[in-house]
């Protein structure tokens, strides 16, 4: 069979691999068509064709109506029989993040990955960030330089390692279309006046940090994801913002905490034990949610409202405290 396909990022981890390897076990997969710097996270296919120069955040445009599971949420044909409008509202919290896990496999990533090459000496959390235009809306979904300055000082101080991915979609991979949007309006990035210094990037902060890695400085001759699951797959710990890194960050089986803000991930049953965030490998997922301005949202699921426009990350430290000791 030939599985083509070119979604966002995350959607092709949790829909598009874990069917293609799903196909490889069985003996039926003959190639895969994706999107350019793909073919690392399908090791196990011999005929890997990197096709797609952009990706789509249109389901149907990105070929995913082929597959058992064309949208990344939950599937509630497989789980209820029913279109998810047919659902009840308790049908559709109880099916909310699940998928037909019938023909679905997530590749053994750790197995594949693991090296002593690009193994720290210390215990190592990888921390994941990202910083673009969200359908158009200015960005909410991210670390900010004080958020990072405190888990970088609080995780080194414990005796852990860190390295620190925030992409600048100019890596030379495939990006969709709110990736492109972000490079087109010339988004500033993650940016602060830091007393005594100046004015520095998210990037540049890892370089006050003695234990602390960006992860760019390990990359070189344009493989930029293989180096990624190297490293994911020595790491012993994930701090991410919600989105196709904490997808992947859950297909290693350690703790990942993901900061939830806004989306169908809010919603109650999203991270249970038949979510595909679980199913990937059996990770420990442990969400940390901070609901900004969505007050519909917050008060039908019973969430705090925080309605001053910016980022609270103080439930996010407490929940890093508790999980990384």
């Amino acid at each position: 069979m030939v599985v083509k396909s070119n979604p966002e990022f995350g959607v092709e981890l949790a829909l598009v691999v874990p069917y293609a390897y799903y196909l490889h076990t069985q003996g039926k997969l003959k190639t895969v068509i994706t999107s350019k710097g793909m073919k690392p996270f399908y090791y196990f296919c011999d005929d890997v064709r990197e096709e797609f120069d952009y990706r789509t955040i249109d389901n149907a445009a990105a070929g995913l109506n082929d597959l058992p599971n064309n949208w990344i949420h939950h599937n509630s044909m497989a789980n209820f029989g029913k279109d998810y409008n047919e659902l009840t509202d308790d049908e559709k919290i109880k099916s909310n993040g699940w998928l037909n896990y019938s023909q679905w496999i997530c590749p053994p990533y750790v197995e594949y990955y693991k090296n002593k090459e690009f193994k720290l000496e210390k215990p190592t959390i990888f921390i994941t960030n990202k910083y673009n235009l969200e359908h158009g809306e200015y960005p909410l979904g991210f670390f900010d330089i004080q958020c990072l300055y405190e888990i970088f000082t609080y995780l080194t101080e414990k005796g852990y390692a860190v390295v620190y991915k925030r992409a600048t979609n100019k890596e030379g991979l495939a990006i969709d279309q709110n990736e492109q949007n972000s490079i087109f309006s010339d988004l500033e990035g993650i940016k602060a006046n830091v007393d005594g210094i100046g004015i520095i990037d998210d990037h540049q902060l890892t370089n006050f940090f003695e234990d602390v890695y960006l992860l760019d400085n390990f990359i070189e001759n344009n493989n930029y994801n293989e180096i990624q699951l190297k490293i994911m797959a020595n790491t012993d710990g994930f701090i991410s913002v919600c989105g196709g890194n904490s997808i992947l960050s859950s297909c290693f089986g350690k703790t990942v905490i993901s900061y939830v803000h806004k989306g169908r991930e809010l919603i109650p049953g999203y991270f249970d034990k038949n979510s595909y965030f679980r199913k990937l490998s059996n990770a420990n997922i442990v969400p940390v949610f901070d609901v900004i301005n969505d007050v519909d949202v917050a008060k039908k699921y019973g969430y705090n409202i925080n309605n001053t426009g910016k980022n609270d990350y103080s439930e996010l430290l407490k929940i890093i405290k508790e999980n990384f000791k």
